[in-house]
Parts: structure tokens; C-alpha cells; sequence
């Protein structure tokens, strides 16, 4: 459904993607790892067009991506929720849908994706300051699903949380990646999202992509050894 074709990036002399390429199936899983600085975020935004890339392309569907048909078809988690402080839960969840349609129609279309996630209507007029971390990343997870995408991008969707609630969230993803039939892409270095989130993994080390294959085989990929083996990625 996506894929990236020998993508070039550099920032000034310093040379982050030298070729990366990569495919991603419908419906499938894709977990990008890689240590901080090695290049995930940019190419994230490489996918997004947020970034132009130096050289290279991405295609969707086998063609040049067509950015407003492409935009209108995705959701986002942020890493961090990335919720607008002056609007309400059930208002950061419908922020698309209240875009084309009135509030009467967007309101029980967002109570329903919180729902989704967890979550009651007595969520629905709290601001984002009186939501906890967790409840936070709910919210935004509700607000990525929001518009029934075909393609779900996940920025270090466990950052900042505790185990126990990490782990809920890996597992609320993994249900609505299963349930919705959604192209997912999730950028992390939490070894426990990828495997309770993934059907493939890619390493992203030095620009390339040095390791491409199913999660299930990590433990016999040689060159997953050195990360699997860190502390941090653990």
C-alpha cells in the first residue's frame, strides 16, 4: 500500500536517510525501530510530506502520492497525544469531522470512538489539563480513528507512560488495527509495542534499512542482536 523508494535526506553534512526502502501491505503492521537520532521521525515525515526528501520517492498504491486524497485517509497519534488545550475531549476527537459536518452529527460520532478506546461519555466535555497520561494518549488514539482512516501512522505511542498503562495502550492498538483492517506504521524504540503491535519490524540504522522481517523471527535476526541486547530497547 505505501512504499518508500531509495529515499535520500541530509540536514546541512549531516546524512540521515541514504537509501531507505521499504513496503508496507494493506492491512498489515509495520513497526520502524531504530535508536534515537537515526533518522524514524524524519521519516515519518518523509511519508506525511512534511518533509521533501533529497532524492528518491514514496508511492501509495503503486503510484506518486496524491497528497490531498492521501491526507484526507489517514490518522495520527502524536507522541505525546498532542491534544489542543482549548477544546474539549469530545472536540480534539471530532477536530476533522466538525470540519465538514455540524457538532449535532460530529458529537455522537466522537463519543462513539471513545468508546472505542475505553472511554465514557462523562469524558466527552473534560479539558485536556484534567486528563492523565494515560487518558491522554486514549483521547488521541479516539482522534486518529476518528475518521475510519485506511492508513494509521503511531509515533512512540508509549512514551512517558508506566508499564502497566503502556501495555494497555499497545493492546487497545492492536485490537483496532485487527478490527478496522487499517495499514498501520508505528515509529518506537519500546521493544513491547512492537511485539504486541507488529506483524513486521525494519531496523533503521545508519540511513538504511538493515533489517526487514517478521516479528515473530526477531530473536533469529542477526542484526537485531546489538539492539535487542540494549538496556534502553528491552
Amino acid at each position: 500500500m505505501i512504499a518508500l523508494h531509495d529515499l535520500h535526506k541530509s540536514f546541512g553534512p549531516k546524512r540521515v536517510l541514504a537509501g531507505v526502502n521499504l513496503q508496507v501491505g494493506q492491512g498489515e503492521s509495520l513497526c520502524v525501530i531504530g535508536q534515537s537520532g537515526t533518522g524514524k521521525s524524519v521519516l515519518l515525515k518523509c511519508i506525511l510530506g512534511l518533509v521533501q526528501p533529497d532524492r528518491g520517492q514514496v508511492t501509495w498504491n503503486g503510484r506518486p502520492i496524491d497528497r490531498a486524497g492521501f491526507m484526507a485517509g489517514f490518522g495520527m497519534l502524536f507522541q505525546g497525544a498532542a491534544l489542543f488545550d482549548s477544546l474539549s475531549v469530545w472536540q480534539n476527537v471530532a477536530f476533522r469531522l466538525r470540519q465538514r459536518m455540524s457538532d449535532a452529527k460530529a458529537r455522537p460520532i466522537a463519543l462513539d470512538k471513545l468508546a472505542r478506546v475505553g472511554l465514557g461519555p462523562e469524558t466527552a466535555d473534560l479539558m485536556p489539563a484534567e486528563l492523565s497520561g494515560g487518558m491522554a494518549k486514549r483521547v488521541g488514539l479516539a482522534r486518529a480513528i476518528a475518521d475510519d482512516p485506511s492508513v494509521i501512522f503511531f509515533d512512540e505511542p508509549t512514551t512517558g507512560l508506566d508499564p502497566i498503562r503502556a501495555r494497555a495502550i499497545n493492546t487497545l492498538i492492536r485490537d483496532i488495527v485487527t478490527q478496522t483492517g487499517a495499514t498501520a506504521i508505528t515509529i518506537t524504540h519500546d521493544m513491547d509495542s512492537v511485539r504486541a503491535i507488529g506483524d513486521r519490524v525494519a531496523l533503521l540504522q545508519g540511513g538504511t534499512i538493515v533489517h526487514d522481517g517478521p516479528v515473530t523471527r526477531m530473536a533469529d535476526a542477526p542484526a537485531l542482536a546489538d539492539f535487542l541486547g540494549d538496556g534502553v530497547a528491552k
